[in-house]
């Protein structure tokens, strides 16, 4: 038998904001599990509006979201990116993180 039971996620949004402006964002997840103690961060939705792009907007958002994670005391950190975001992947790695392994997705819509 399988019991199944809605627990409540705690994830902090960031925004970029110049001239009242949203022009990029970045979500931090808050993961709990029976393996450890403490929790996990997942880094999703990273985003800078295209004409803001380059100006360094996305490393701050990521770099703030860092900051978070180890305030809280995450013991990990995961970020996702598809293989094509190369310049995603070579920003992740400039801060720190490093190649793990697979991300497997099921589509359901």
């Amino acid at each position: 038998m399988i019991k199944e039971k809605l627990l409540q996620s705690n994830f902090y949004k960031f925004e970029y904001m110049i001239d009242g402006k949203k022009v990029g964002r970045a979500f931090l997840f808050i993961i709990y599990n029976n393996l450890h103690q403490k929790p996990y961060g997942l880094l999703e939705d990273v985003f800078v509006e295209e004409e803001y792009r380059g100006r360094g907007i996305g490393k701050e958002l990521v770099k703030q979201v860092i900051k978070k994670a180890k305030e809280i005391g995450c013991y990990k950190l995961i970020a996702t990116s598809r293989f094509e975001r190369e310049i995603v992947h070579k920003l992740y790695e400039s801060l720190g993180f490093k190649k793990w392994g697979y991300e497997f997705r099921l589509d359901l819509e």
